[in-house]
């Protein structure tokens, strides 16, 4: 994608949410982390239903460690691997504890030597509790990128380097919401809706998804989702 295109695709998705924000909820950084370490393989409306409570009576590493697995568990037991989930939540708020006095470190490597932290958990915090400019491939973003020509690359890692060389100012800041939530809402998997997305002229994907035929009749549109 063209630099003059790449700030076109990022000023019309700016224009449309200018104040984007994670959809995951939490109170502190501590929280955050732990929202996002247990969101792998779940939706954030998920880990959001699983925290309410947790949230209420858990906000520091120390209460986390208090509760202890067992009762961790049983607040998260809805969110998919509940058990590894439960054990490196714990385990990193030990560590925590331990090596940072309790508080959530704003550096990527003191991050990621948390367990079940990996680099895409590790640049959430980093950019929705710190303020810093990062970009957290997951797989929304990974489609995003590849799909529309934006940032193209073989692995979560490829992707996140090309956004970096590619996304200018003032757009880094916010460029990993606005990307995640286009991905989530109109630039889905299996079916992109193409007919009402703001930047399709700009996106490299072809053919463009047409809109869904207002004429269909009730038995065609049943044997469209059979084929």
């Amino acid at each position: 994608m063209k630099r003059a295109d790449v700030v076109e695709f990022y000023s019309r998705l700016a224009a449309a949410n200018p104040h984007p924000e994670t959809e995951l909820q939490a109170g502190n950084p501590y929280q955050l982390l732990v929202a996002v370490a247990l969101s792998a393989q779940a939706t954030d409306a998920g880990v959001n239903r699983a925290t309410r409570a947790l949230f209420a009576e858990v906000h520091t590493p120390q209460e986390m460690v208090a509760l202890g697995e067992e009762g961790l568990r049983a607040h998260i037991k809805s969110i998919g691997l509940f058990n590894t989930k439960a054990k490196n939540v714990i385990a990193l708020s030990r560590l925590l504890v331990e090596r940072h006095d309790g508080t959530v470190p704003a550096d990527r490597d003191a991050l990621e030597a948390l367990p079940g932290v990996g680099r895409k958990t590790a640049n959430v915090v980093m950019n929705c509790a710190f303020g810093l400019e990062t970009f957290a491939v997951d797989t929304h973003i990974f489609r995003v990128g590849n799909r529309t020509g934006l940032a193209r690359g073989k692995t979560p890692l490829a992707v996140e380097r090309a956004l970096e060389k590619a996304t200018p100012q003032p757009f880094r800041l916010h460029a990993h919401h606005w990307l995640i939530l286009h991905g989530r809402y109109v630039c889905k998997a299996r079916k992109p809706e193409c007919w009402r997305c703001i930047v399709a002229d700009l996106c490299a994907y072809k053919p463009k998804t047409p809109p869904p035929s207002a004429a269909a009749t009730p038995g065609e549109a049943k044997a469209g989702r059979m084929r």
